[in-house]
């Protein structure tokens, strides 16, 4: 045997063996394939959708969205699976400005790459128009000046005419209106009302729509109460004889009042009477009272009012700063 022709052929065995393994075909890259869809509209969401198939790779998809074709937003990340079919997609974008168009897009991405669908455009529902009043401040002593303020709500909220009305106490002559005014550009309006002297019901509505009205606002005027004090000398038991004395308006002889200490978050009564004929002005009723105070304190004078059309009122709080006993 001669071994000269296998050490001829072996060679030739292995380059057809390389070129066989060169002739092999790769495994093809295969990224997701992604078309974006249609989307449902609120006034502040917006849900997306669109298909996404996978390629037989693990995928993940979100939507980029933004009012601008920038985009600049997104939603959250959304596993769509390794399947070989499409599967749909949905994301929902929240707190979304109202009657504002969006630009979004469907995005997807696997180990092989990241795909893009086309992009489209929503634009979100338009919000319905909502009417609130307030009143600062509220209860307003008697005698003070008040300011409505409100807010118009929704979409075309700016420059438009509200119209106030008020039902003054006992409450039975209805609304009417009394002044009107204009919102700014972002639907916020403030109007003085001047110094109302009777507890009084308030209400707003816009000028072209009637039906659209707002809270009812009972706006309370407070009897007025003023407070001053003189502070006694000390007694040999170190109790101090403090006088509080002032006036309530509008008048209201005999109406109730309590001089009033502070005791943590609480109001405790430690005096009282009823209030008496002021013969130095008309207007108003008067009080006096003697209180045994022994140590320091905040103080006030609350008089009690009935019948609705002027409710209670409380004085400005004093400090009674007495000297500790040596």
């Amino acid at each position: 045997m001669h071994p000269r022709p296998f050490r001829r052929i072996a060679p030739a065995l292995a380059v057809a063996a390389l070129a066989l393994a060169g002739s092999a075909p790769a495994a093809s890259a295969a990224p997701p394939a992604v078309t974006t869809g249609g989307a449902a509209v609120t006034p502040s969401t917006a849900t997306f959708t669109g298909t996404v198939d996978p390629q037989g790779r693990s995928t993940t998809y979100w939507f980029e969205y933004g009012t601008t074709s920038r985009l600049g937003a997104r939603t959250e990340v959304v596993r769509a699976g390794s399947g070989t079919s499409r599967v749909t997609a949905a994301g929902t974008a929240v707190n979304l400005a109202a009657n504002t168009r969006y630009h979004y897009r469907l995005v997807a991405r696997n180990a092989d790459g990241t795909r893009r669908g086309a992009r489209r455009t929503v634009r979100t529902q338009r919000a319905p128009l909502g009417l609130s009043l307030s009143a600062a401040p509220n209860p307003v002593p008697y005698g003070s000046q008040a300011t409505l303020g409100g807010v118009l709500t929704g979409t075309g909220n700016a420059n438009r005419r509200i119209e106030i009305l008020a039902n003054p106490f006992p409450y039975l002559t209805g609304f009417t209106p009394v002044a009107t005014v204009t919102t700014t550009p972002t639907g916020t309006f403030a109007l003085p009302i001047g110094v109302p002297t009777i507890t009084t019901q308030l209400r707003a509505r816009l000028a072209a729509d009637h039906n659209l009205q707002s809270n009812v606002l009972v706006l309370p005027v407070a009897a007025r109460v003023t407070v001053g004090t003189s502070v006694g000398r000390r007694r040999s038991d170190g109790v101090r004889i403090v006088r509080f004395a002032g006036r309530v308006r509008p008048k209201r002889d005999g109406a109730r009042y309590a001089i009033q200490r502070r005791s943590g978050s609480r109001w405790v009564t430690v005096a009282g009477g009823t209030t008496r004929h002021d013969r130095e002005e008309q207007d108003a009723s008067r009080y006096a009272e003697r209180v045994r105070v022994r140590h320091s304190g905040t103080y006030r004078v609350y008089v009690e009012m009935d019948g609705g059309r002027i409710v209670s009122g409380t004085s400005r709080d004093v400090r009674i700063k007495l000297r500790p006993v040596r």
